[in-house]
């Protein structure tokens, strides 16, 4: 079912005392022009600050309405009720395509621990919520075992999660510290292009990497992440990333700063907030629940436009929306990497 936004819903990170933090300044943004090509900015305007969670006796009305000065309720009236009919088609390719314009594709998340083995390697679904109460299942992606690292499959097929099976359109691969990750498609790796065709055709894409920033003094605080995504040409195509070397991958460029073509993006800060005793973002309804996962992705330039966020609602349900230029392959990854554990950044 559609969520129905509250309107100025904020949400705790976590329960923790305030700490100095130990960041380092981040870089100046590019001098580029603003990377996130729109025709419109969605209609649900982040304003509050509320954070991976709700205000805790659970009252929208008591919280700063996003368009500030207004109740929560004269907010809700201005937010999306739920993602209008999008026709999915073919999703394989619905799965790689860019959210539309001046549209939030808002989508849930199911952890499924059942079974003999799912307690350690859960299955994750995706549904896209629609406004007319319809979930429509979008892509499936379970940890593989007897992996080095950790490396999720993603599938359109919410049972065939194999790497060989027809329904793969990607995959999630860690570091082995857990704190780097990067999302490819489904197609093959430089180091098996003796299948490839002579064109380099089928060589596969880097969709994305994040960075979690590690926590080596052990202070308790939000996670800090950067995510870094190939950028759009002047067709509105995605670019085209496909590293044939490690010097080429998303993670060296981002780490050499050499972002020509990319889009670098970071997970909104929250604030502390001293009546909660937490950090605190606003998600406007759509997360109930405080959780460390909690996150909100924006572009430096442009702190109100929500490119992404994820929350938890329920034990083992949670939310998750994203906007343009992000894809669900992107998004969904990007979400997966939150569940995965981090020795180093907890």
């Amino acid at each position: 079912m559609v969520s129905t936004d509250r309107g100025g819903d904020a949400c705790s990170v976590e329960s923790i005392p305030e700490i100095p933090s130990c960041r380092a300044a981040p870089p100046p943004p590019p001098k580029k022009k603003q990377p996130l090509r729109r025709e419109k900015k969605p209609r649900q305007k982040q304003g509050r600050k509320g954070g991976p969670g709700a205000d805790e006796d659970g009252d929208p009305d008591k919280s700063d309405s996003p368009s500030g000065g207004k109740s929560g309720k004269d907010a809700a009236a201005e937010t999306p009720l739920g993602t209008p009919p999008i026709e999915v088609g073919d999703l394989d390719a619905f799965a790689l395509m860019p959210a539309p314009q001046g549209i939030t594709v808002m989508c849930r998340i199911t952890r499924d621990k059942k079974g003999m083995d799912r307690g350690m390697y859960p299955t994750y679904f995706l549904h896209m919520e629609r406004d007319d109460g319809r979930k429509v299942f979008l892509l499936a992606g379970r940890k593989r075992k007897r992996s080095k690292t950790s490396n999720y499959l993603i599938a359109t097929d919410p049972v065939d999660l194999s790497r060989d099976g027809d329904s793969f359109v990607g995959k999630l691969r860690a570091n082995l510290m857990g704190t780097k990750f990067t999302v490819f498609d489904g197609g093959l790796s430089f180091e098996k292009r003796g299948a490839l065709a002579r064109d380099g055709t089928g060589l596969r894409q880097e969709m994305a990497a994040v960075c979690y920033e590690t926590n080596v003094l052990g202070f308790k605080g939000p996670r800090r992440m950067a995510v870094v995504i190939p950028g759009m040409d002047a067709e509105q195509q995605r670019v085209a990333i496909r590293p044939r070397g490690e010097r080429d991958s998303l993670l060296s460029r981002w780490t050499m700063r050499s972002l020509e073509g990319l889009i670098e993006l970071h997970n909104k800060s929250p604030v502390w907030n001293d009546e909660t005793q937490s950090y605190v973002l606003n998600f406007h309804g759509r997360v109930t629940q405080a959780s460390v996962k909690n996150f909100q992705i924006v572009h430096d330039t442009d702190l109100d436009y929500i490119v992404m966020q994820f929350g938890r609602v329920a034990e083992e349900v949670f939310t998750m929306d994203y906007s343009y230029p992000m894809c669900a392959l992107q998004a969904f990854a990007i979400a997966l990497s939150s569940f995965d554990g981090k020795l180093a950044c907890e």
